[in-house]
């Protein structure tokens, strides 16, 4: 062989076919955009807890660890706030009085509310506590006492033509007009033990008048436990708690919580007992959180809650 022909074959190219010249081509664009790829897809899941996914992330480990109701905790031994008519207006009322919906009169349009500001305060009141067509009782919030109710209602009517006064506040819970209705029954006690004691003697009776005596005053005394005992108001805190925790899953039944009123659904848990009922709702069940969420509700206000829902089921 010659120096020339071994000189020609060291410069020889690898590419000696149109197919491979067409490969190299595509290779050398298509090799260079997955590098590229790769070092994107490293840079990105830096952040990444696990494998390719946002699935070990805190907020998503906290998303799916959620409970399926949000609980507001409220301390029901606190003394009661009132709501503004503003600010009742602005957390219940604006959903369809700004914007007229359902045919609900819009705040500020004087034309909408003049008939209704003519049938006069109480009327309008009326509508609002027990709702009317597509507008529910108290606008769908249970909690709202009757007097932010007023005060929501003197506000929008106000804000729209009217000129009507500001409701009065309710007296306040415990005041001291209670002390005089609670010593009442220590004075009934007291003066069956002091008649005797005034009376003067009696002349001398016969045996069988003797004996009939004390028969007709053990009458009167033996009937006054069940008479006091009808006399005695239904504890306040079942229904202050309710509506300030409670009505959160128990109102529309969420996460499978018996609904309020719904005779069916709450018969199971009332068959179990009363006991049965405060024990399960203090360390709580399922979805629902210890003491339902009120954290410093004592055990007395959990079961008058629980006999508040149990009667409004019967």
């Amino acid at each position: 062989m010659s120096k020339e022909q071994e000189h020609a074959e060291e410069h020889a190219s690898l590419i000696k076919t149109p197919q491979q010249l067409v490969v190299t081509v595509v290779l050398s664009f298509v090799i260079p955009i997955i590098i590229i790829l790769m070092l994107v897809n490293v840079v990105v899941s830096k952040g990444r807890s696990g494998a390719g996914s946002n699935a070990l992330t805190p907020d998503a480990i906290d998303k799916r660890i959620a409970p399926v109701a949000g609980f507001d905790f409220v301390d029901i031994t606190a003394p009661k706030v009132f709501k503004t008519g503003e600010q009742v207006f602005g957390a219940v009322c604006t959903s369809c009085h700004t914007a007229g919906v359902a045919g609900a009169p819009k705040v500020g349009d004087s034309a909408a509310w003049g008939p209704r500001i003519k049938e006069g305060y109480e009327a309008m009141l009326n509508i609002a506590l027990h709702g009317k067509g597509a507008m529910p009782a108290k606008g769908g919030n249970p909690s709202l006492s009757d007097y932010e109710v007023a005060r929501a209602v003197v506000y929008m009517a106000n804000k729209s033509g009217g000129n009507l006064p500001e409701p009065q506040a309710p007296a306040p819970e415990g005041g001291q007009g209670a002390a005089p209705a609670a010593s009442q029954p220590a004075q009934a006690q007291a003066q069956p033990q002091q008649a005797p004691a005034q009376t003067p003697p009696a002349a001398p009776a016969t045996a069988a008048a003797a004996a009939a005596a004390p028969a007709q005053q053990a009458a009167p005394a033996a009937a006054q436990p069940p008479a006091q005992a009808a006399a005695q108001p239904v504890n306040p805190a079942g229904e202050k708690l309710y509506k300030s925790t409670c009505f959160a899953c128990h109102g529309t039944g969420v996460a499978g919580a018996p609904k309020f009123g719904d005779k069916s659904a709450w018969d199971k848990y009332i068959q179990t007992g009363e006991d049965t009922m405060v024990k399960t709702a203090i360390s709580g069940k399922g979805a629902m959180p210890p003491k339902g969420g009120a954290a410093n509700a004592s055990e007395d206000d959990i079961r008058a809650a629980v006999r508040y829902m149990v009667n409004a089921a019967k």
